[in-house]
């Protein structure tokens, strides 16, 4: 198979039966997983998809890969699995079309878990937004182009837990089973209204992602939800309540707001109670976090209100008013484009690409190829209109 997954004919897989699928197999064993490896090794197209605990984990992870080709669905528990090395060998295999749904999430969690590469890209939901499809949810496409109802109770449930409920299983299972016939119906409606290199292009740039790591940010109790009705003394409080959460959270590896949620981090900094009793919380929060917010909340009556951090003032702060003027410019620009196109802004250029090009200013095609923030086809549908609203001309 070439590696344009988008110049191809459609891969033909069967229209999905959801009555008639072949048991799932679990593979949470070295013999499993190498049968597994052995039976996928010829497949020309795999879809792929992940299950993560990040709803129950500070520190969360990988928990589930589901597999699907034509014949059949493996799901993959890397938590049993002493190394599932061998996979990342197919997920770089540029001859090998490996199809996701919203893949950026999934390629970056990969990424970040077993140093995985990609090559050979297709996402079902991306290729749904390039055509301008008003509902490009999994479920919504399935029921849409298949008539398929996907029951999506499992979606939110602990998947690091083990062992894993029939329920899930078959929840997970799903996810990737039905987007080979998916791909099949977008690679025809793509080719149809020549958006095929539009979408080669976008998928590439998806097998770049690159995953960084966001540090706690001791001054995010700014942007807590419902902060800007503080009054200035009582950011004191909020920041050494948001600071402890932090902790708490680390300590006991859960999100922070299954800790305290912000609500009620906005509702201590104002009411600043001294007494257990006056916390307001459930007896179970009480008893496990009880002192410890006391203790946050006297660190916060003691301390000076703090000041709002400094704007950045450089290069990548607060641009000019010249730069903010062309920015302007280029969004008027392509909210016009993107709505004769009937397709989110996004799809036409990022709001971090028309900065680069505000900031920049480049007067030819030349230079604004050199800013590496446009593909070749991007530049050959928007790059003179792009200098144009530039420069005015």
């Amino acid at each position: 198979m070439s590696s344009n997954p988008i110049s191809q004919s459609p891969i033909s897989h069967p229209s999905p039966n959801a009555a008639d699928l072949p048991p799932a197999a679990l593979v949470d064993s070295p013999a499993a997983f190498q049968a597994m490896l052995d039976d996928i090794s010829g497949e020309p197209a795999l879809a792929l998809d992940t299950e993560s605990n990040s709803l129950y984990r500070y520190f969360y992870k990988v928990c589930l890969i589901q597999i699907s080709t034509s014949r059949a669905d493996y799901l993959v528990d890397p938590l049993r699995l002493p190394d599932i090395a061998p996979l990342g060998t197919l997920l770089a295999d540029p001859t090998r079309l490996k199809i996701l749904h919203a893949a950026e999430n999934d390629i970056l969690m990969l990424k970040r878990d077993f140093s995985f590469a990609f090559a050979n890209i297709f996402d079902t939901m991306l290729a749904a937004r390039i055509l301008g499809w008003p509902q490009v949810g999994l479920a919504a496409l399935l029921a849409q182009r298949f008539g398929l109802t996907l029951d999506k109770r499992e979606q939110l449930t602990d998947w690091g837990r083990r062992p894993l409920t029939p329920a899930q299983l078959s929840y997970a299972r799903l996810d990737s089973r039905y987007l080979l016939p998916l791909h099949d119906v977008l690679v025809v409606e793509l080719q149809t209204r020549r958006r095929g290199r539009e979408a080669q292009e976008a998928f590439e740039a998806l097998t770049q992602v690159v995953y960084v790591e966001k540090p706690f940010d001791p001054d995010g109790f700014w942007r807590t939800k419902g902060a800007r009705d503080l009054r200035p003394a009582e950011f004191a409080v909020l920041r050494e309540l948001y600071l402890w959460r932090d902790s708490a959270a680390r300590a006991l590896d859960r999100p922070p707001f299954k800790v305290l949620g912000d609500d009620s981090l906005v509702q201590l900094s104002q009411r600043q109670p001294q007494r257990l009793a006056d916390l307001h919380l459930s007896p179970r929060q009480i008893e496990q976090f009880g002192r410890a917010l006391l203790d946050a909340i006297a660190r916060g009556r003691a301390a000076p209100a703090p000041q709002p951090p400094a704007r950045n003032h450089d290069g990548n702060g607060r641009p000019d008013p010249e730069t903010l003027a062309r920015f302007d410019r280029l969004r008027a620009w392509r909210t016009q484009r993107a709505a004769e196109r009937a397709v989110d802004t996004d799809i036409v250029l990022t709001n971090d690409t028309l900065m680069t090009i505000a900031r920049a200013a480049p007067v030819s095609l030349e230079a604004l190829a050199a800013l590496h923030v446009m593909g070749s086809w991007k530049l050959e549908e928007y790059g003179g209109d792009v200098l144009r609203t530039l420069h005015g001309s």
